[in-house]
Order: C-alpha cells, then sequence, then structure tokens
C-alpha cells in the first residue's frame, strides 16, 4: 500500500470505533509486520485454535483463484478440522505459478511446526497486489515472535493486519443461545474495493466456542454468506482471493450436542451468525473505496428472489446511477434505465420506483405531481435508499447494499501500486 493510501481519511460512513469483543475460549490471535508491505503498517496475523475445532469455508468462484483460496479449499475437504489460519497482506499470492503454491505450503508448514498440528489443519489466506510472488520467508521469519504473542483478546490488531485500502478495522460480535446456553460469535474482516458478489475482494473470519459439527457449520455459512456477502457490491469486480471461514471451538461450555443443522435449537444461532455477517458485510460497503453514501437497494414484485437480485445488482452496479448518488442527483431515469438492462421480466405499466421513501415513477412514468424537493433532500444524507417494485405477479424480493462512486475510487486505483 503507498504512502498516500496510508494517509487516506477514515471513511465518513465508518462506525465510530471498532467494537468490544470478548474472549473466545479456544481462539487467540497474534499480529505485527513481517515487512511484506512498503510501508512499516501490520501485515500478518496468526490465529491458534484448540484442538477438535471444527471448520467450514465459502471461497470465490473465481477462474483465477489465489493459491491460498486453492489450499484452504483443500484443507476443507480433509475433514472440516482446524488448529491454525495465517492471513497476510500486502500480497495477495494470485497467479504466481508454481512458486506462489510452494509459499503456500512452506508457510502453512511452518505454522503447523508451531502449533505441533499437522499443515492439513492449518487455513491460509492473503490479499493485496496481484501476480506478485509472496515472500514467505519473511512471514515465516516473524512466526516464532507471533507466536510469542498469541493472546485471546487481540482481535483489533489481527483485524488491522489484513488491511490493504481499508481504512478502517472491521468486527463484530453477537452472543447466541442453544439449548439455554449462551454462545458467543467474533468476526472480523477486511474489504474495500474489487467488491461483487461472488463475495468482494474480502476476507472474514468467524469464531465461535459453540460445538457444531463441521457439515452443520458448513450449512450454516452457506446460508449465512448468501444473506450477507453475496449481497454486496463496491465496483463490480469479484476478486481471486474471496474467503469466508467459520471456526468452532466446542469450549463454551456443554450445551445439548447438535447433530443437523436444521435442528431448533440452531434457530437462534442461525440468526445471530446471518446478522453478524450482514453487519461485518455493510461495514465492507461502508468502506468501499472513495464511498460517501451508502446505498440500500430493495426489489419486490419480481418474477422470483433470483431475479428480484439480478434487477437489484444492475442498479446497485450502475455507474451511472452511483454517480448519480455521488453527485445528490435525484435521476430516477437511471433507475429505470439499470432495471431495464437487467434482463429479467417486468412490467413498464406496473414499475414502481421509490428514492427515500418517496414515490417518484409508476404506471409508465413519473408520478403525477412530483415533487423532487424530499428526494433531492434524502440524498444529501449519506444513507440513500432506492426501492423498486417490478410490477409482475410473483412475489420475488431482494435486498443489496452497495455505495456511492466517487473521484476518490479513481485516485485510489490508479495509484494503487505505487
Amino acid at each position: 500500500m503507498s504512502p498516500k493510501h496510508n494517509e487516506e481519511k477514515i471513511s465518513p460512513l465508518a462506525p465510530e470505533s471498532f467494537p468490544p469483543m470478548p474472549d473466545i475460549a479456544g481462539v487467540a490471535l497474534a499480529a505485527g509486520a513481517c515487512g511484506l508491505k512498503k510501508s512499516s503498517d501490520s501485515d500478518l496475523m496468526v490465529v491458534e485454535l484448540a484442538p477438535d475445532t471444527t471448520a467450514a469455508g465459502v471461497f470465490t468462484r473465481s477462474l483465477t483463484a489465489s493459491a491460498p483460496v486453492q489450499w484452504s479449499r483443500k484443507a476443507l475437504r480433509g475433514g472440516g478440522q482446524a488448529r491454525g489460519l495465517i492471513v497476510n497482506s500486502g500480497g495477495a499470492n494470485v497467479f504466481t505459478g508454481a512458486k506462489g503454491m510452494q509459499a503456500v505450503e512452506r508457510t502453512v508448514e511452518a505454522v503447523a511446526d508451531q502449533f505441533f498440528c499437522c499443515p492439513s489443519k492449518i487455513f491460509a489466506a492473503s490479499t493485496g497486489v496481484i501476480g506478485k510472488p509472496l515472500a514467505f520467508d519473511k512471514i515465516i521469519g516473524a512466526l516464532p515472535r507471533l507466536k510469542a504473542d498469541l493472546a485471546p483478546g487481540a482481535w483489533q490488531a489481527a483485524a488491522k493486519a489484513m488491511m490493504t485500502t481499508d481504512t478502517f478495522p472491521k468486527g463484530a460480535t453477537r452472543t447466541a443461545d442453544i439449548g439455554g446456553l449462551d454462545v458467543t460469535l467474533n468476526g472480523i474482516a477486511k474489504g474495500s474495493g474489487m467488491i461483487a458478489p461472488d463475495m468482494a475482494t474480502m476476507l472474514a473470519f468467524v469464531f465461535t466456542d459453540a460445538a457444531l459439527p463441521a457439515d452443520v457449520l458448513q450449512t450454516l455459512l452457506a446460508e449465512a454468506v448468501e444473506k450477507s456477502f453475496h449481497r454486496i457490491t463496491v465496483d463490480s469486480d469479484t476478486s481471486t482471493s474471496d474467503t469466508v471461514l467459520l471456526f468452532a471451538t466446542g469450549q463454551g461450555g456443554d450445551h445439548r450436542p447438535i447433530t443437523g443443522a436444521e435442528d431448533g435449537g440452531l434457530d437462534d444461532f442461525r440468526a445471530k451468525l446471518a446478522g453478524l455477517m450482514v453487519d461485518l458485510a455493510q461495514q465492507v460497503v461502508r468502506d468501499g473505496e472513495g464511498a460517501t453514501k451508502f446505498i440500500t437497494v430493495t426489489v419486490g414484485g419480481a418474477e422470483t428472489d433470483h431475479a428480484a437480485k439480478r434487477i437489484a445488482f444492475s442498479i446497485a452496479n450502475s455507474p451511472l446511477v452511483k454517480t448519480a448518488v455521488a453527485g445528490e442527483d435525484a435521476n430516477w431515469g437511471r433507475i429505470v434505465m439499470a432495471v431495464g438492462k437487467a434482463g429479467e421480466t417486468i412490467d413498464p405499466e406496473r414499475l414502481e420506483i421509490a428514492i427515500g421513501g418517496v414515490p417518484v415513477a409508476k404506471a409508465g412514468g413519473a408520478v403525477p405531481g412530483y415533487d423532487e424537493a424530499p428526494v433531492a433532500e434524502h440524498m444529501k444524507g449519506q444513507e440513500v435508499n432506492i426501492s423498486v417494485n417490478a410490477g409482475t405477479s410473483g412475489g420475488g424480493q431482494a435486498t443489496v447494499w452497495t455505495c456511492d462512486l466517487t473521484h476518490g475510487y479513481i485516485d485510489i486505483n490508479a495509484d494503487y501500486r505505487s
């Protein structure tokens, strides 16, 4: 990351502070600088997990997936067991050939040596410039120091170590009930640009002290990702490194055994996990490169939920819509354009559009007596809401989140490697 990026002001959409996050039994974290970044910023974090920790993961569907993504997919197929996690920023280790995979293998083996386990129980993730060989020797050299620094409360430091063009560290916590016993969920994430469904240049790691089988974790994670990280976009570019991992240490107490994902005892946990991941996903959007406004796009009246989602993303990914929001221009015609190009069935004569809850268009044209003043006032705020009824007889609906598109996005990405 260039000095310019370090000098970037914190996003105006950022939370007031990083949330207080409780310790989770069976989780210890450490972070520090190993020299992967041009600056002296923290660029490496490691997590040690208790024996018998279970794991689940969702990864990018990019056909040019990173070497760490390929490694972690393989580790997950090995039985869903985890003892550690190693994450670096300052280099994505993507499109680096055989040397890239060797770098992951050497790094993971070194972590496994520190944690006295087999390499297949170590997960890995990387973020940064694509095509740059990973200096794994620097990572390996820093591991003894990081192992000595492992502590249960280093959540914010770990989140900071993952940052690239991010302007603030991202974290969230929830408490859930399983069979009358409270369990804790903590999550940290990074992401600012190259954000689109399938998730984003987005790394997210969620930890719980619940005792849950790996197959149950996988089902719960997939459901939560669909409601969260698959509903965000900053620039419509799908990353090569998307990784969401969920770890369950089983160290939080003796709640009744859970044998299947449909167990009613998981209802609160399922809801809290989804809520935590929506929180993290929205923080990623709020830290969108150059963002000044957070946009919620809601679509109803579509033939199916899938159709509604496609229409919503057509709006959320439209540069014309996003720049209109940046300029606080209530140009609802651009929303009409984005709906029309989505390729999904709509009824133009029944199509309805509202901005900030104010109807602007229906029945094939502008609302009679339309007054733009309240819409223009709404668009001056940091939160902009766009809603569309596609006008079909179906009940399909979806909500996605995005941000505006400003000169700041160009400035950051034009200067990314300098």
